[in-house]
């Protein structure tokens, strides 16, 4: 299970954040200031110290945290090939901020004196991310261990649950505040999932160039398939795919009954396979984006 084809092909936004934070972390951690970048609720509205709100938004406290959360945000990319560069950007922004006005309130009310300065990094980004990992990415391989059953997702939530408790209840609850924020987008609060920025601001992030870490194919998305139409859940609307597709090997039968046990219509399950080359994952894919049309 590895989110799709490696790189970061069709998710140049995803790039953009996982080299800022990096850079972010590694420019704290040599300052020396890693320990001073967590904000409170006085530093932001009594000291004004706006900063460290907008760094917490990107730098990890620690190097662990740096790997753990790279690693989930690398992942995560897949949800950018799904929905487009364009709406993912609408879905890190409303996470984000949706994240810290969670905890600003939270923090006001509760007044605990555990919880006076939060971590940082991209916590609301990264858990309000699980929420559509959860729903929306099936499990392609179970296995057994001794008499205990996991399954290829099990190892993103290790390292999610790693992250979330990493410093504790520092940590814990940012990570919460993500998943809550998560859920308010996959409820479409304010018509949220409607919502497209203008083409430019997207595609700033595509015309980044970072040699050392992969370009970016210029090619459209796999989503976009010539010759397809849109299909839900349990029902093809109409269309095929290409023809010529039809000469490709035949799907193997339980790759299929993966995709069938999720509600997808046989045909359609079948159809996309094809066009992604029995990858189980990148057929999902397809199969969702043509849900979100």
């Amino acid at each position: 299970m590895n989110g799709g084809p490696s790189g970061f092909n069709n998710a140049p936004v995803t790039r953009t954040i996982i080299i800022a934070s990096a850079l972010f972390t590694i420019l704290f951690g040599i300052r020396g200031r890693s320990g001073n970048i967590g904000w409170s609720y006085q530093d932001i509205f009594k000291k004004l110290q706006i900063w460290k709100l907008i760094v917490s938004v990107f730098a990890f406290l620690s190097t662990p945290e740096l790997v753990f959360g790279i690693y989930l945000l690398y992942y995560f990319r897949v949800f950018e090939r799904q929905i487009g560069s364009n709406k993912y950007s609408v879905f890190i922004l409303f996470s984000v901020f949706a994240a810290l006005l969670l905890e600003v309130l939270a923090l006001k009310l509760l007044k605990d004196p555990s919880l006076t300065v939060q971590t940082s990094g991209p916590y609301g980004l990264i858990f309000s991310s699980f929420i559509p990992f959860y729903f929306d990415i099936p499990v392609s391989t179970r296995f057994r261990v001794f008499s205990l059953h996991f399954s290829d997702k099990t190892f993103i939530y290790l390292a999610g649950l790693q992250l979330l408790l990493s410093s504790w209840k520092k940590s814990l609850f940012p990570g919460i505040c993500g998943i809550l924020a998560g859920s308010l987008y996959r409820l479409n609060v304010l018509h949220v999932r409607r919502i497209k920025f203008p083409e430019f601001i997207t595609s700033f992030f595509s015309r980044l160039s970072w040699p050392f870490m992969g370009s970016t194919s210029p090619t459209a998305p796999a989503r976009n398939i010539p010759g397809s139409t849109p299909f839900h859940a349990g029902r093809q609307v109409e269309g095929n795919y290409p023809a010529s597709l039809s000469s490709t090997i035949e799907p193997p039968e339980d790759s299929v009954a993966t995709l069938v046990s999720m509600g997808f219509e046989r045909n359609s399950a079948r159809q996309a396979l094809i066009h992604a080359r029995n990858d189980i994952n990148a057929a999902t894919n397809i199969l969702l984006e043509s849900q979100s049309h």
